[in-house]
């Protein structure tokens, strides 16, 4: 990117948590807010605790990060119902989304990147919705060492279909997903882009509802438009707190 470009993921090293640094949930709209612009969305799938989490040693904090979002399991349901869910959240304005030139047959790929750490090892997926459109696509990446920060790359094809809107609606929802009923893990990972199909959502899940023991954090999260590797990936735009602060304002401004 260009130097003085903005990251498009806006507070990706989690710095900024204007609401709190702990909450427990479900709550009152199943979802909490453990740094400004991410949540965790539950739905009848067990209870927890999220947190921004202080970092103070490990790969991702070797790395440049200090704070990452955290959740634990507080109530377990190793048998969830057909249609809970829960998943990690990122919501993307439609307008910023424009560079991906989605539904042109200039289209260009996806790279997200992002530090992530669990006591659990498997492999759990990441699902990109083009909420305009209603259309999706997915990746999956694999957790090979138990509490480990580990830094993972999704690439993602591009779509010629369905041009996202030029407002400031939301354009791209992530969703890393972290447990899933049938409804939603009934299907196949989409690695191409498709129609909405629920059932396609959260097929791979590392299940963090089956056990209170279970906990995932991450951190470092960005998002490139192009294809790129560990060796070719651009470093991560660290923004200074302020700029980083104003730029959540625009979201959440938390009256003194």
């Amino acid at each position: 990117p260009r130097p003085d470009a903005k990251p498009l993921i806006i507070n990706g090293n989690m710095a900024v948590a204007q609401r709190g640094t702990s909450f427990s949930q479900p709550n009152t709209n199943n979802d909490a807010f453990p740094v400004d612009r991410f949540t965790f969305q539950t739905g009848s799938i067990g209870a927890y605790t999220s947190i921004q989490e202080s970092l103070t040693s490990g790969a991702a904090y070797n790395a440049g990060f200090r704070k990452a979002a955290r959740i634990d399991c507080t109530t377990a349901d190793a048998s969830p119902a057909s249609t809970d869910y829960f998943w990690f959240q990122y919501l993307m304005e439609a307008q910023d989304c424009l560079v991906f030139k989605k539904g042109t047959s200039s289209a260009e790929k996806m790279t997200v990147a992002f530090w992530v750490k669990s006591n659990k090892t498997g492999t759990s997926q990441l699902t990109v919705k083009d909420v305009d459109n209603d259309r999706q696509v997915a990746g999956t990446y694999t957790i090979s060492s138990a509490n480990t920060w580990e830094h993972k790359i999704i690439n993602l094809p591009a779509d010629t279909t369905g041009a996202i809107n030029n407002d400031n609606g939301a354009g791209f929802r992530f969703e890393w997903w972290l447990g899933a009923g049938s409804a939603y893990s009934g299907g196949a990972v989409p690695t191409a882009w498709e129609a909405r199909a629920d059932a396609d959502r959260g097929v791979s899940t590392l299940a963090i509802n089956d056990n209170t023991a279970n906990d995932w954090a991450i951190t470092g999260i960005q998002v490139e438009v192009g294809e790129f590797t560990s060796a070719t990936l651009p470093p991560f735009q660290f923004e200074s707190f302020d700029d980083n602060f104003y730029r959540c304002l625009r979201y959440y401004y938390d009256k003194p």
